[in-house]
């Protein structure tokens, strides 16, 4: 009775009804909080670090990767039961927590930023809640939009952080980007409703979270037994490994290879932010329409192993800038694979399957930075000698320039075309099926999954975590 009152209590507390606008909205926050600390971040870690400066970022990201791969699955599975507010509000606390700490203490930064990654899930959780306000057939168009707003956050972020440090210093951004950071907050907290609705809550607040929902190779290991589940995630680890490496070396690739200006690496983000918002929410739902979810997934991978090979052998400005453009169409892979994944996945199990996701992501943001950092260091491609902002880059011997300029792009291009190899294997999910043994996968025990041994309390909860399809 209690929990009742105390569910009836946060309804009451909540801004109208949940909205996609409100997802929206403390996304592009957090993540314009963190665009404005592109050139602060860059300067800093090279200040901090100046022998190790790309093997340090790679450790730190790799950390931060790592600690998100293990907590993602517990986030979603508690955000499942409890509700996606009181979590989004604890995922963008925790992650933007560091903030303060770049020009107080670098050393703590870093160090609590590596730890953040512990509750560095907000997507997962942003997704669920998106899962929980729209239909099946809306859904692809609202997880392209929370994805464009990702992007539209970088757009002019970057270029704003560098010319307010440029022209009044690094302790002006940190504080803008700490201001930014309080009102996402508050936001969440006094502005953004309850997704989840009270009858699914009340049903699952009797069943305790079991330690199989919380350990994320136990959830690797249920994926496993379902075939179309794990071409998923086998694709979007191949995909996105390469993507979390080039994310974490790109601007100090543009600098000192390319010998971009800090005000180029400013405009290339607000260019491929821009054709990113484009594609992810006109071309994508477009795409979705005309030639299905399963084929928009394809044409991503296509677009994703263009742009990086294309990067790979680009030596001049003109084809980075033209390697950027193919790059924005190839952001439509994501959603697209959200929406899939979305579409034979159970209701009340949202959080569960988009934290999975999530924490595969994170599993290559921990592994993407060190696999790209050694191999930079093994074709002699150095990326500490300078700043990585300096307006004025030294031009590398043209002697010393390599056949293949970016060596990691091109190995990511490779990766791209194993997950591309994948998804054609991937059944096209036009009409999800549910398997006639699905009963039999709630009621009994399996291990290492995320169900419990509880009664489902409806016919729905019959349903698998993900259900096996038909083409």
């Amino acid at each position: 009775m209690e929990n009742i009152m105390l569910v009836k209590d946060i309804r009451q507390r909540t801004v109208g009804r949940a909205k996609v606008t409100h997802a929206v909205v403390v996304i592009f926050l957090e993540f314009f909080a963190w665009g404005l600390l592109t050139t602060p971040m860059l300067t800093v870690l090279h200040e901090t670090f100046p022998q190790h400066t790309f093997l340090m970022n790679g450790l730190i990201q790799g950390v931060k990767g790592l600690l998100s791969f293990m907590s993602a699955p517990l986030i979603g599975a508690l955000s499942d039961v409890w509700g996606r507010k009181s979590f989004l509000l604890v995922t963008v606390f925790f992650t933007c927590a560091p903030i303060p700490l770049m020009r107080i203490s670098p050393w703590w930064f870093f160090a609590l930023m590596s730890v953040s990654g512990l509750f560095s899930v907000t997507f997962s959780v942003i997704f669920a809640y998106v899962a929980d306000i729209t239909e099946e057939h809306e859904r692809s168009t609202a997880y392209g939009l929370v994805s464009a707003t990702f992007a539209a956050s970088l757009v002019t972020s970057p270029a704003i952080g560098a010319f307010l440090s440029v022209r009044y210093g690094d302790s002006l951004v940190v504080l803008l980007a700490t201001i930014i950071t309080v009102l996402d907050i508050l936001f969440i907290l006094l502005v953004v409703p309850e997704s989840l609705p009270d009858k699914m809550r009340l049903s699952s607040l009797g069943f305790p979270i079991s330690w199989e929902q919380a350990d994320p190779f136990a959830s690797l290991r249920k994926v496993g037994k379902d075939s179309t589940v794990l071409l998923i995630c086998v694709t979007v680890f191949l995909s996105y490994l390469p993507e979390a490496g080039q994310y974490s070396s790109f601007f100090l690739y543009l600098g000192q290879v390319i010998n971009f200006s800090s005000e180029a690496i400013a405009g290339f983000i607000a260019m491929v932010g821009i054709l990113s918002i484009i594609a992810q929410t006109l071309l994508l739902s477009f795409l979705m329409k005309k030639i299905g979810n399963k084929s928009t997934v394809l044409l991503g991978l296509g677009f994703q192993l263009f742009q990086l090979a294309w990067y790979g052998f680009g030596s001049e400005p003109w084809m980075v800038w033209a390697a950027g453009a193919v790059a924005a169409m190839s952001s439509i892979t994501f959603p697209a694979v959200s929406a899939l994944v979305s579409r034979c996945t159970d209701h009340d199990q949202q959080g569960a399957v988009q934290g999975m996701i999530t924490g595969i992501r994170g599993l290559c943001n921990g592994l993407g930075p060190a696999l790209f950092g050694f191999i930079f260091f093994l074709f002699n491609v150095e990326l500490k000698a300078t700043s990585p902002v300096d307006p004025n880059p030294v031009s590398p011997d043209t002697e010393e320039k390599s056949v293949i300029p970016g060596p990691p792009f091109l190995f990511g291009a490779c990766t791209v075309l194993l997950a591309l190899l994948v998804a054609i294997f991937i059944p096209a999910h036009d009409a999800p099926v549910v398997k006639t043994c699905s009963s039999r996968v709630m009621t009994e025990p399996v291990s290492g999954g995320l169900g419990n041994s509880s009664v489902p309390v409806s016919d729905e909860d019959n349903e698998p975590l993900l259900q096996d399809t038909s083409l």
